[in-house]
């Protein structure tokens, strides 16, 4: 951390301080007044500065680390504490919870540059937003300020509990129940694939509670927030995955589960509304995080293509490698891009569920094309778990899984094109 902290003199007044600099500010997106002419890709001084902490946060604090992290699979609580200490997380809890008040965008930029570091920590980060989400676009004002507030006060996780063991994609078809008695409800079931599942101080469960199975999901689910320390709360084993194992995944079992009336998010029945909405504000770090390992994988191969030689040359001078990192970078950029429009929109007060799918779908393909170009670059160096870009191959592929399949996003993209089409022809 004293690196860290040194490393911050040379950086601006907001980077020395941390982005809690910033809790009393409004958030760049916000406070931007944009105009009929504008038009432009430069950020703000303080998104700089936002760029700038990351950066050397991921630099000189997760790099050096993950690969440790991704051989014991430990959950990296030091480098989360560090985190929450310079404010790189909870960036989305609102001013009135004592929060940054950060737009979407804002999160993008800081997001992309820990998945630069490793996308399991980022991910362990991240998944915090998207506990959140649904208490901040639906929670009263009792409910932000006693589960919001308690995550800028401790470096406390939370985490999203929708997934089942036979409902991941459908959504709809998820089983865990919710019985209302008397002012309480009671629930059971088990969900999976819940990351931070261990660590949670609490949790936003969608259960059913219309007993009717032909009930529309619409109307078929509540969306309630529960408290790790409530009794029949009971975590599973942590997963051992493919890739991001820094991250912490695992099942939760919900053995009639009491849950008070008040806990309930918005009114029951709304759940399911609750629950996709907070994916258009959560997609988009999503697809950052896939950049920053599609950037990562383009960087390490870039390097390696300039320091190995064959046939006398160095292998970035082969046309045959040196196209590869053409297509490298330009999915780079075009992720990237597409990243920040639906940052952009979901900042200017615009639904963005297009652009939000477009750019989780096209970020996830890029950064496992990446990973793989970047392996294949590395040639046999690039199989071996020596070097850092077989960890980016295994770490790439969740993002074509989860928040949304490549696939689920695709059927998105084609229903929202449909309904635009059939509204102008």
């Amino acid at each position: 951390m004293a690196a860290v902290m040194q490393q911050m003199s040379r950086l601006g007044p907001l980077a020395r301080a941390g982005l809690r600099a910033l809790s009393s500010a409004p958030s760049a997106a916000t406070a931007a007044k944009p105009n009929g002419a504008s038009f432009g890709f430069e950020f703000s001084d303080e998104q700089k500065e936002y760029q700038a902490l990351a950066r050397k946060f991921a630099r000189e604090e997760i790099i050096p680390k993950a690969p440790e992290y991704d051989k014991s699979g430990e959950y990296p609580v030091d480098i989360i504490k560090k985190a929450w200490e310079l404010g790189l997380m909870n960036t989305h809890i609102p001013h009135s919870c004592g929060g940054l008040g950060l737009g979407i965008m804002d999160a993008c930029i800081v997001t992309e540059e820990l998945a630069y570091g490793c996308t399991g920590v980022q991910t362990a980060i991240e998944a915090n937003s998207l506990g959140q989400m649904p208490v901040i676009i639906a929670g009263n004002e009792a409910q932000q300020k006693k589960y919001l507030g308690r995550m800028i006060d401790e470096p406390l996780m939370c985490a999203y509990c929708v997934t089942e063991p036979g409902a991941g994609s459908d959504v709809a078809g998820i089983k865990t129940r919710a019985v209302k008695k008397g002012n309480e409800y009671v629930l059971n079931g088990q969900k999976m694939w819940i990351t931070n599942g261990g660590h949670a101080n609490w949790y936003f469960v969608l259960a059913r509670t219309d007993p009717d199975p032909k009930a529309p999901a619409g109307k078929a689910f509540t969306g309630f927030i529960v408290d790790r320390d409530t009794p029949g709360v009971v975590p599973g084993r942590k997963e051992w995955n493919m890739g991001q194992r820094a991250s912490d995944t695992r099942g939760i079992t919900f053995e009639d589960v009491v849950v008070p009336a008040e806990n309930v998010l918005g009114q029951e029945g709304i759940g399911f509304k609750i629950a996709m909405g907070a994916f258009d504000k959560t997609r988009p770090p999503v697809a950052a995080g896939a950049v920053g390992l599609a950037q990562r994988a383009l960087d390490e191969a870039t390097r390696y293509s300039m320091e190995r030689k064959t046939m006398g040359k160095f292998i970035c001078e082969h046309q045959a490698v040196s196209f590869i990192l053409a297509e490298m970078a330009i999915g780079v950029e075009s992720s990237r891009l597409a990243m920040y429009r639906s940052a952009w929109e979901i900042d200017q007060g615009r639904r963005n569920t297009y652009f939000a799918s477009i750019a989780k779908a096209l970020a996830g393909d890029v950064a496992n094309k990446c990973a793989t170009d970047a392996v294949q670059i590395f040639g046999g160096n690039g199989f071996n778990s020596d070097y850092p870009v077989e960890k980016l191959m295994r770490d790439a592929k969740i993002y074509q899984i989860y928040e949304g399949t490549a696939q689920i996003q695709r059927l998105i993209i084609a229903r929202e094109h449909l309904t635009k089409a059939k509204q102008t022809m």
